[in-house]
């Protein structure tokens, strides 16, 4: 394992590759479970016969338990260490996936994507923390390689859902506790080393909080770049939770294929997630969220308007670039606000999420009353609101 050296204050340290690594290969395991919740609504939606309505109440119960606790357990973990929820987090997210294979009405299944959300709220902060301390000052590398390993998740669980859930049925969800169980002992030992650097840098002056700009330039970035998450979580809601629906409706495809498809923008987007950091480091992260957030816009304007094979394409170039944008914005956050790492984990992983999930109930509705198409012709227009990072200061170089 790369190891922290702590010879002077002044010393740059070794990044720490071996535990973000760690954090990221847990990243994944928690969203694989996590994603299969998405993947299965085909499944779910017959099994329990559910309208969209019901489709966009559990991803809002899911992003809004997280939503919630997330900036909470930030700001608690910015005051006092505590290093051992995290191997808790993936005992929550693997109960919430148990209850899920077993439930017999949609009043459980709304319980089991709450537990989900628990423990999404508990590992994003301070696993986040975590690759921030190992990256030896290689932020963007340190986060982009953290973020990789849950759209990485993200992109395997519809393959799972579709190769294994799908042929055996919801109860086959349970198999996955194996997976809760590996991610457990990881993160145990990745607990260990967070209590060994804390006793290596006690002695250390503490991290600096004063802000880089005035109070009022700083509140006004952060709201910028809360906004900009936010409407990128509306979009990727609105992908992650209903583009099985819109190819099987608009090109009468079968499920295993929609869930290729689905995987096919979700692997571009943890493509793009690791290229966005390193990038970031080289060039400035307000460089990639001008590239991100703006760069998308005339593909994601085309999408609702093409062929099968051009949904496909388009699908993986707006997954590629829009995607790269979020460790970005993680990075800028957290050097506007320095010394606060877990409380801008939490707002960023978890509220700004949170509308992504009230996004999808949103959609949800329009997507009973109007259509899935046109839910599509809607979202396409949502990252025009990227024109907001033009707000966005030059922060003073260090």
């Amino acid at each position: 394992m790369s190891t922290v050296t702590s010879t002077s204050g002044i010393s740059p340290e070794k990044t720490a590759f071996s535990v973000i690594l760690a954090v990221s290969f847990c990243h994944m395991l928690n969203d694989i479970m996590q994603s299969l919740l998405t993947a299965l609504y085909p499944l779910l939606k017959a099994n329990y016969s559910l309208d969209f309505v019901q489709i966009g109440l559990l991803t809002f119960t899911f992003q809004l338990t997280a939503s919630m606790l997330q900036p909470a357990v930030g700001i608690i973990t910015d005051r006092w260490a505590l290093p051992y929820p995290l191997p808790l987090a993936m005992l929550s997210t693997c109960s919430g996936l148990i209850l899920l294979a077993n439930a017999h009405d949609f009043w459980v299944l709304l319980v089991a994507a709450s537990l989900i959300g628990v423990g999404s709220a508990i590992f994003h902060p301070e696993s986040s923390r975590i690759a921030r301390l190992a990256s030896g000052g290689r932020h963007g590398l340190a986060q982009s390689l953290f973020q990789v390993g849950g759209n990485a998740g993200s992109a395997m669980g519809p393959l799972l859902a579709a190769f294994i859930v799908i042929p055996f049925g919801q109860g086959s969800l349970s198999w996955f506790s194996i997976v809760a169980i590996i991610g457990f002992f990881v993160l145990s030992w990745v607990s260990t080393w967070y209590v060994r650097h804390r006793r290596t840098t006690m002695s250390r002056a503490a991290p600096s909080r004063a802000l880089p700009l005035p109070k009022g330039r700083v509140m006004w970035a952060v709201a910028v770049l809360v906004l900009l998450t936010a409407t990128k979580n509306v979009y990727m809601a609105s992908i992650s939770s209903y583009f099985t629906f819109f190819v099987i409706e608009k090109f009468g495809i079968d499920v295993q294929q929609a869930q290729l498809m689905l995987f096919l923008f979700l692997g571009a987007a943890a493509a793009g997630t690791f290229l966005g950091g390193p990038i970031g480091d080289r060039y400035g992260a307000r460089f990639v969220i001008w590239f991100s957030i703006l760069g998308v816009i005339p593909f994601a304007l085309m999408l609702p308007y093409a062929n099968l094979f051009w949904t496909g394409v388009l699908s993986v170039i707006i997954g590629l670039i829009f995607s790269s944008a979020f460790s970005a914005i993680v990075v800028f956050a957290q050097e506007l606000v320095p010394g606060r790492v877990g409380l801008i984990a939490g707002v960023f992983f978890g509220f700004a999420f949170g509308f992504g999930g009230m996004g999808a109930a949103v959609l949800g509705i329009f997507a009973d009353r109007q259509g899935i198409e046109f839910v599509y012709t809607i979202c396409s227009y949502l990252p025009l609101l990227g024109i907001l990072t033009i707000l966005l200061p030059k922060l003073p170089t260090r």
